[in-house]
């Protein structure tokens, strides 16, 4: 399931409460004034515009996260990949790559991953 996108200062806020969640609102804003310089109020606005997003729930100034680290993570990835290489691998992999040599050990572990996820 695909979640709603998140924008560059959103993913920032979000990584903050998922090395700290669950956390009181208040100590969310010490951490967001010390991370970004943000005031009260940003704080505020973000802990509501995460919680229309589907990202967090604020149950009694804790704040909680809905949706783990990892799976936003594959999701920005994969919107990355079907945005900047059209959704292929291989070109992202000889882009990322580019023209360098790996491993033996980089070259068993892709071939198992290759394995792993190839159609059957």
């Amino acid at each position: 399931m695909e979640h709603e996108k998140l924008f560059e200062g959103e993913y920032r806020f979000m990584q903050v409460i998922w090395d700290n969640a669950p956390v009181n609102s208040g100590k969310l804003v010490e951490l967001c004034d010390k991370a970004f310089g943000w005031k009260k109020s940003t704080t505020y606005t973000m802990i509501k515009k995460m919680c229309e997003k589907g990202y967090i729930s604020n149950d009694n100034a804790t704040i909680n996260v809905l949706i783990e680290r990892s799976v936003a993570e594959k999701e920005a990835t994969a919107e990355f990949v079907d945005k900047t290489f059209g959704g292929s691998f291989f070109d992202l992999f000889a882009a990322f790559y580019g023209g360098k040599k790996i491993s033996l050990k980089e070259a068993e572990e892709l071939k198992a991953l290759i394995e792993e996820y190839k159609e059957k």
